[in-house]
C-alpha cells in the first residue's frame, strides 16, 4: 500500500527526511510543505554572505524546489504554511501564504520540522526597521540591502551566541564599528567562563566593545540612529541593531494539536522521533532531544543533529527501526582569527546536574613548533573521576581546533576515557601536528591527575589559599615575568634553577607552582614532591589566569 507522508518545513530536518524517504521508498507519496520560498538553504552561511566572504547569493541555496523535485519526485509546495493539525482525522490545514487560499490534506504519516524562531521580546522600540533578526534568506536580504545602501558606521549586536559573534565579525569586515551587549557574564555560553575570557580578549583586540552582564532595557529610535539603553543605564547610539538573543522552538502547531511539549517548550519525542501521536514525527530545532551523556532532556538547535534526525525519522516512517541516541551538541565557530569549539558537557551543566567530574587544561601548538605557522590552542577537558570517561571538552585557539574537537567528540561517542586519549594514534607530519598531538597531551595531563602523578589547583582556588602556609612560585624566566605579567606575591624561581635552590624552600609550606601553560609546573611538581616538599600545579598556567584580574600583579 502506498504511504502518504507530509513534511512541514524544509531545510536541514525536513528536506533531509524527504530525500531519505524517497531513497528508501520509490512509491511513497511525499509532500513537502514550506511556508517560505526556499526549501533548502545554508543557514550557517548567512552571516558570511552579509560580510562578503560568500560572494554569490545563489551559493546559499543548497538546492531549489525544481531541482529537488526532478531528482526525488517529491511534491514540493513553497509558500504553504500548515496552520492546524487534526490528528483524529489525519489531516492538516494549509494556507497559501501569497493567495490566502486554505485547504486540507490527508496523511498516513506527518513529519514536523518547524525549526526555531529568534527571540523577539516585547522591548520598547524593537519594531524599528533598523533592528534586524537573522533566520532565513529574506532576513539576510534585508540586512545586506541595509548595509549596502545605507553604509552604517556602527552596529549593536544583542547576544553573544554563535550567530551574534559571527555577525559581529562579518559586520566588522564591512567596516562597521561593533558593540556586543550580552545579558550573561560571557559570550558563547556552551563554553565555560575562563575559556570565554580568551574570546573576550580577542574581541577587544579586534576593536569590538563588550557590555557583559548587561541586557537591553529599551530601544530609543531617533532620526540619527538608534539608542540602545541597557539595564545598567548605558545608552549606545548606533546605526543598526542585530538582535540575536537566542531562539525559541516553533511549537504552536504541536501544542494546538494536543501533542506533548516538554519543560523548555520543545516538542517531546521518543527515540524513534515520534511525538505523543505515533503517526506524527518531529525533528530539528523544535524538538526536545536527549543529552547523549546524561540522558537528560535538552534543546540543541544545531544543523548537524537536525540532519541526522531527518534521516532517522525517514527510516522509522518507512519501517526501518532506527533509534536516535541523543546529541552531544558539538559545535564550532569562527570569531575573527580565533576558532571556538565545544562538545559534550561544560562545567556549569555538570555542576547544576550534580555530575562528579575532574578537569584539566592544556595548551599546545597546532603542529610542530619548528614548522612555520604553528598556532596555539587551549583545551579544557572534563572527565569522570572514577573511570576517566570523557564528559566534555572546549577548545579555543587558531588552526586545527576543529580537527581536535572532532576527535574528542568521536571519543565520547565511543565511550572512551582519558587513558584512551593517551594512546590514540593520530596522523602526524610537521605541517599538521606533533608526534604528541594536542589530544594526546590532553589525555596525558588528565591521566596524570587521576593517577595521582600531580595535584592541581585552579585559578578560582587561588583566592582561598592561606598565605601563611602557601607560597606561589613563578617558574618562568625573568624575561617572561617582566614582559608578560605575573601573579601577586609570587616568588620567581625559573624551573631550570629549581634543583639548585631547594635549600631556599621551607618543607612546612605548600608550593603553588605556575608557568605559562602548566608544563613547567608539572615538571617542578615532580621535582619537589620527590624531594619531600608539598606542592600543587596551577592547571593551565598564566594563559588561563587572564580573567583573574585581581590576582595579577
Amino acid at each position: 500500500m502506498t504511504k502518504k507522508i507530509l513534511i512541514t518545513g524544509g531545510v536541514a530536518g525536513g528536506a533531509t527526511a524527504a530525500a531519505r524517504i524517497r531513497r528508501l521508498d520509490e512509491h511513497a507519496e511525499i509532500i513537502l510543505l514550506e511556508r517560505g520560498e526556499y526549501i533548502s538553504f545554508a543557514n550557517c552561511g548567512l552571516p558570511y554572505y552579509i560580510g562578503g566572504a560568500i560572494k554569490k547569493r545563489d551559493d546559499l541555496l543548497v538546492t531549489t524546489a525544481e531541482d529537488f523535485t526532478a531528482r526525488y519526485a517529491i511534491d514540493i509546495r513553497p509558500f504553504s504554511e500548515v496552520t492546524a493539525i487534526f490528528p483524529d482525522e489525519k489531516t492538516v490545514e494549509i494556507r497559501h501564504v501569497k493567495t490566502g487560499t486554505v485547504y486540507r490534506e490527508t496523511y498516513d504519516h506527518l513529519i514536523l520540522s518547524p525549526g526555531a524562531a529568534p527571540l523577539k521580546p516585547p522591548i520598547d522600540g524593537i519594531d524599528d526597521e533598523r533592528i534586524f533578526t537573522l533566520r532565513n534568506i529574506p532576513d539576510t536580504d534585508r540586512i545586506k540591502t541595509f548595509v549596502d545602501t545605507r553604509s552604517p558606521k556602527s552596529a549593536v549586536v544583542v547576544g553573544g551566541g554563535f550567530i551574534g559573534l559571527e555577525m559581529a565579525e562579518n559586520l566588522a569586515h564591512r567596516g562597521i564599528k561593533v558593540t556586543i551587549v550580552e545579558m550573561a557574564d560571557q559570550v558563547m555560553t556552551p563554553i565555560d567562563y575562563e575559556m570565554a575570557h580568551l574570546v573576550h580578549s580577542h574581541l577587544k583586540r579586534k576593536n569590538v566593545t563588550l557590555f557583559l552582564n548587561n541586557g537591553v532595557k529599551r530601544f530609543l529610535p531617533k532620526p540619527e540612529g538608534i539608542g540602545v539603553e541597557t539595564k545598567e543605564g548605558n545608552v549606545i547610539l548606533c546605526d543598526m541593531v542585530l538582535f540575536s538573543a537566542g531562539v525559541r522552538p516553533e511549537n504552536k502547531l504541536a501544542m494546538d494539536a494536543g501533542l506533548t511539549v516538554g519543560e523548555r517548550g520543545c516538542i517531546a519525542v521518543n527515540d524513534a522521533l515520534q511525538t505523543s501521536d505515533p503517526l506524527i514525527y518531529a525533528v530539528g530545532d523544535a524538538i526536545e532531544t536527549r543529552d547523549f551523556i546524561t540522558g537528560a532532556a535538552t534543546m540543541i538547535p544545531l544543523a548537524g543533529p537536525a540532519n541526522k534526525q531527518g534521516r532517522i525519522a525517514a527510516d522509522n516512517v518507512t519501517g526501518r527501526r532506527t533509534p536516535f541516541k541523543g546529541a552531544l551538541g558539538t559545535a564550532v565557530a569562527k570569531v575573527f582569527d580565533l576558532t571556538v569549539a565545544s562538545t559534550g558537557k561544560n562545567e556549569k551543566s555538570l555542576k547544576s546536574q550534580n555530575v562528579p567530574y575532574k578537569k584539566s587544561y592544556t595548551t599546545s601548538g597546532s603542529h610542530a613548533s619548528y614548522y612555520p605557522g604553528s598556532e596555539s590552542m587551549s583545551i579544557k577537558l572534563l572527565f569522570s573521576p572514577s573511570n576517566g570517561k570523557i564528559l566534555g571538552a572546549q577548545i579555543v585557539g587558531g588552526k586545527g581546533v576543529d580537527k581536535r574537537i572532532d576527535v574528542i567528540a568521536t571519543a565520547i561517542r565511543g565511550g572512551l576515557t582519558v587513558y584512551d586519549l593517551e594512546e590514540l594514534e593520530l596522523a602526524y607530519a610537521p605541517p599538521y601536528s606533533s608526534a604528541k598531538d594536542p589530544v594526546n597531551v590532553a589525555g596525558f595531563v588528565a591521566a596524570n591527575i587521576l593517577k595521582g602523578d600531580v595535584e592541581t589547583v585552579y585559578p578560582e582556588d587561588l583566592h582561598r589559599l592561606d598565605s601563611s602556609n602557601h607560597v606561589i612560585v613563578d617558574l618562568r624566566t625573568p624575561f617572561e615575568v617582566k614582559h608578560f605579567g605575573a601573579l601577586k606575591n609570587a616568588v620567581n624561581i625559573p624551573v631550570d634553577d629549581l634543583r639548585t635552590r631547594l635549600s631556599e624552600l621551607d618543607r612546612n609550606k605548600t608550593y603553588v607552582l605556575y608557568c605559562a601553560v602548566g608544563l613547567r609546573g608539572y615538571i617542578a611538581y615532580r621535582i619537589l614532591t620527590q624531594h619531600g616538599f608539598k606542592a600543587k600545579n596551577l592547571s593551565g598556567g598564566m594563559t588561563l589566569c587572564g580573567h583573574c584580574g585581581d590576582l595579577l600583579a
